[in-house]
């Protein structure tokens, strides 16, 4: 239990906790955002009042959303300086600054549309409110693109070298453009559209199970399932890809995240453990269910391809295993679940059971697109976990390791920070619990009708 007493750790725990609660809501607003981009577009091309409708309705849930992303999304910024000033220090040249880029070019371009996006039907017109929504999700997106910029970075620091314990940037774009940001950025990008079309499928098929504006949710869930069924397949292809640019960059990180100890010989196929208990002690495993080739497959695309080995690196330089081991196979696990899904849908949907008629008796249907909506969350903080905890024990890999770059700060101090945390963000989510019930239970309004104006753009 000495890890109770370890202020490093117990940052560490505190940075993860807040991390985990605040990562749920920006990636449903990113998919939200573009969600009503589309169908405020489709209203004006086709002047269908069940898209305005549709738009009046999601974009409460968004606003809701966006509020208790922006109150619990600032207190991470600020843990850099209390409880990791002296990683602050050494890289606030780039770091800082990228996170100064967040807050001014895309929080500001966010925050400045959407009272417009919101408010703005009876002041402004069509063309005009339609940019406004524009602007709001890509303020969204861009947002997504400087923490990852910033996250990047620290799995792989680029542009730039150390000089008297301080981070030079040297090029600025080979600095923001880390090896590691496209597809991260991708990938995670991905997790957020999957995120939003599978909470907008599962609240819309659970209405349609109940009976509640039928054919105002079919629309949703069916512009949700057409998506996801280009987006859940197209996440599995850039997951592939960036294992492999993982296992280039940092084969640490893929020997801990598969429990692999041993790198295998030339001509031989390193196998994949589909399950293992991993014993870091004994540099071994308790047990292993394995498939043979399988990571040389998946890592190099070759069945003979060469994986470095957990023992090929020091043992002060490798990465926890037990965690990201199951968080990664949870994650990936959830994502298989998604394609089923989606695959069934389509079944449903080919054969004529998702009319307005016939879609309320599909109950089992429903509740698995509202069981993957939960996954889909669990899916992007397990990403998150295997990403991080994978890192390690590197705050910026290969350049500082966090102890150094822990502030001076005793365990009580920390726990005090911790505990206050834990509570507020228990009050936090419990009013957004309350204010998202309240909207989901009143529904659309279907008599809701648009300003003047605002019919076909």
């Amino acid at each position: 239990m000495d890890f109770l007493t370890d202020p490093v750790f117990l940052s560490r725990l505190q940075f993860a906790l807040t991390t985990a609660f605040h990562i749920t809501f920006p990636t449903l607003t990113i998919g939200l955002g573009v969600y009503l981009v589309v169908v405020e577009w489709l209203w004006l091309r086709t002047g269908d009042l069940v898209y305005f409708r549709q738009f009046r309705f999601w974009s409460r849930l968004f606003a809701v959303n966006f509020a208790v992303g922006v109150v619990s999304g600032i207190p991470l910024e600020f843990q850099f300086g209390t409880n990791w000033g002296p990683f602050s220090a050494t890289v606030g040249n780039f770091f800082g600054q990228v996170l100064g880029f967040e807050g001014t070019m895309a929080f500001m371009l966010e925050s400045a549309f959407l009272y417009i996006m919101l408010f703005g039907w009876k002041r402004v017109g069509p063309k005009m409110h339609f940019t406004a929504t524009i602007l709001v999700a890509f303020g969204a997106s861009l947002s997504a693109f400087w923490i990852l910029v910033a996250n990047s970075w620290m799995q792989t620091p680029s542009g730039g070298h150390v000089a008297n314990g301080i981070f030079v940037v040297d090029d600025y774009l080979a600095a923001i453009f880390s090896p590691d940001l496209p597809l991260a950025f991708t990938h995670m990008y991905l997790a957020c559209l999957e995120v939003s079309l599978f909470v907008i499928g599962a609240v819309s098929g659970i209405n349609i199970l109940l009976g509640r504006h039928t054919k105002f949710y079919l629309k949703s869930f069916k512009i949700a399932a057409v998506a996801a069924l280009v987006v859940t397949p197209l996440q599995a292809l850039v997951g592939d890809a960036n294992g492999q640019e993982i296992g280039r960059l940092q084969p640490a990180k893929v020997a801990a995240i598969e429990a692999h100890w041993n790198t295998n010989k030339p001509g031989t196929g390193a196998p994949w453990n589909m399950l293992a208990w991993p014993d870091p002690e004994h540099e071994r495993n308790y047990f292993q269910i394995e498939i043979p080739y399988g990571l040389s497959l998946l890592i190099t695309h070759s069945p003979t391809g060469i994986v470095p080995g957990l023992k090929d690196f020091p043992k002060e330089d490798r990465p926890p295993i037990v965690l990201p081991f199951y968080s990664f196979r949870l994650m990936v696990g959830i994502g298989f679940m998604m394609v089923g899904v989606m695959l069934w849908t389509f079944w449903e949907w080919k054969n004529g059971r998702l009319t307005p008629e016939a879609a309320p008796g599909r109950k089992w249907l429903y509740l698995a697109w509202a069981a993957m909506a939960g996954g889909a969350y669990v899916s992007v903080v397990m990403g998150w976990i295997t990403r991080e905890v994978g890192r390690q024990p590197w705050l910026a890999y290969g350049l500082i390791r966090r102890a150094e770059g822990h502030s001076d700060l005793t365990a009580g101090e920390v726990w005090v920070s911790l505990a206050g945390f834990i509570v507020a963000y228990t009050i936090l989510f419990s009013l957004f619990v309350f204010f998202m019930g309240k909207l989901l239970k009143k529904g659309p309004n279907m008599d809701e009708l648009p300003p003047a104006g605002h019919a076909r753009g």
